[in-house]
């Protein structure tokens, strides 16, 4: 599993993870697309801005190993923002290739993202 070196850990003063220290032993976590509804907390829509931040600032518009990247936060964001970046692609293993759909991100986060 590739360790994201510089990448933040979670996010500041709070439980919301965005790296794993260390891989599952009993394989990776599934990245699936998750729902992201009206009525989710702020809290919560703050942690998937601040992970979003840090990819855009981590990677750009450039492909990345899913590594140590959390798949629950992943998921979140996957499908929309972030998606796969070969085909076929695999949502369970930790060499899986992403890459940010910079069109959709930029009507979603256009503040980090830009023009």
């Amino acid at each position: 599993m590739l360790k994201h070196r510089g990448f933040p850990g979670r996010l500041a003063s709070t439980d919301y993870q965005f790296t794993l220290r260390r891989a599952n032993p009993k394989g990776a976590t599934e990245i699936t697309r998750r729902e992201r509804r009206s009525d989710r907390r702020p809290p919560d829509k703050r942690a998937d801005e601040a992970f979003f931040k840090a990819l855009w600032e981590h990677f750009g518009e450039e492909p990345f190993e899913r590594g140590n990247l959390d798949a629950g936060r992943l998921s979140w964001l996957f499908g929309r923002e972030v998606i796969p970046a070969t085909d076929p692609f695999d949502p369970a293993h930790y060499e899986s290739m992403l890459v940010i759909d910079v069109r959709i991100a930029r009507q979603t986060y256009p503040h980090i993202v830009g023009e």
